[in-house]
């Protein structure tokens, strides 16, 4: 069968199933006004005629011009075979003979149209899977101009003086965060010299500390951290961003026995905003790794070698 194309062997069980199913014309009108595109057409028919005629000359007219009219005839098929109960044909004269007959040729239609059902949900599932391939290219290129707003901010925070930098790079944080949707517990907010707050990611919650200072990170610093970390619940873990990075003692010590805490350096946080990696990834390998080797820090270039 052509996927383009309704079969002529259908035709006639669908005339019947329309005329056994309406016994008004003003009901078949708004019928088939319901399932063709443009209602010009139906507007067009000779009302005045046998209802028999008006049903033949629509189906035969859509039949002959399938390559215009296909979508239509297929929706009115299927639709028609969807008809379940006519009880309205109860309440006319004989009622009871016309709904019984209606149903008859309703089910007779219904035999014939499974091919046409699959071709349905055939054409259904490519309408759903393009839906969905242009919502992911929209998200990406939304993701992609806010990156590259993102990346003229950062440059902009780079040169300003540590006192203004620093709030400044709190903005940037909460707007990187609001980016990929993580769920951030309120806004990220600078305490003393460092930016705190609290995010969650695949189910765990996570503390976040951020410094920019001229020196690495030292080994005090994480300890801190890790006290916060550690009044927490169990499963509470540590996000802790040094724009200069870490002293390599802080790395070390925090790697050993049981991590509660990943790091994360300044040139992590350009390997996002460059669109190398997006966050939530980043945050996973580091935490898989994290897992697998004890290692709080991987930085996002090793990663992407992989």
């Amino acid at each position: 069968m052509s996927t383009k194309r309704v079969s002529p062997a259908i035709l006639p069980p669908l005339k019947e199933a329309l005329l056994r199913s309406f016994w008004y014309r003003k009901d078949l009108r708004a019928y088939l006004s319901s399932c063709i595109s443009d209602r010009e057409i139906v507007a067009q028919l000779d009302w005045t005629d046998y209802k028999r005629n008006i049903i033949a000359q629509l189906i035969d007219s859509l039949a002959a011009n399938q390559h215009k009219y296909y979508d239509d005839l297929l929706n009115m098929l299927l639709a028609t075979a969807e008809i379940s109960d006519p009880a309205h044909l109860k309440s006319v004269e004989d009622g009871q003979a016309k709904y019984e007959a209606a149903l008859d040729a309703l089910a007779t239609l219904r035999k014939q149209v499974e091919p046409y059902l699959k071709l349905r949900d055939q054409r259904e599932q490519a309408a759903k899977r393009q839906e969905e391939e242009r919502a992911r290219n929209e998200m990406k290129r939304a993701v992609a101009e806010k990156l590259e707003q993102l990346k003229l901010e950062f440059k902009e925070i780079v040169s300003q003086a540590a006192q203004k930098r620093g709030y400044s790079l709190e903005k940037f944080i909460n707007e990187l965060f609001a980016l990929f949707d993580m769920d951030a517990k309120g806004s990220f907010r600078i305490v003393g010299e460092q930016i705190d707050g609290a995010f969650t990611h695949e189910g765990t919650e996570y503390l976040f500390e951020a410094k920019w200072q001229q020196e690495r990170t030292p080994l005090s610093d994480l300890d801190v951290f890790a006290g916060k970390i550690n009044r927490k619940l169990d499963n509470t873990l540590g996000l802790f961003l040094s724009m200069n990075g870490f002293e390599p003692t802080a790395i070390s010590t925090h790697s050993q026995n049981r991590p509660i805490m990943i790091l994360m350096t300044g040139a992590d946080l350009s390997a996002i905003i460059e669109d190398r990696i997006s966050l939530p990834q980043l945050l996973t390998r580091k935490r898989q790794h994290a897992s697998r080797t004890g290692d709080v820090l991987i930085e996002a270039y090793a990663l992407l070698l992989d």
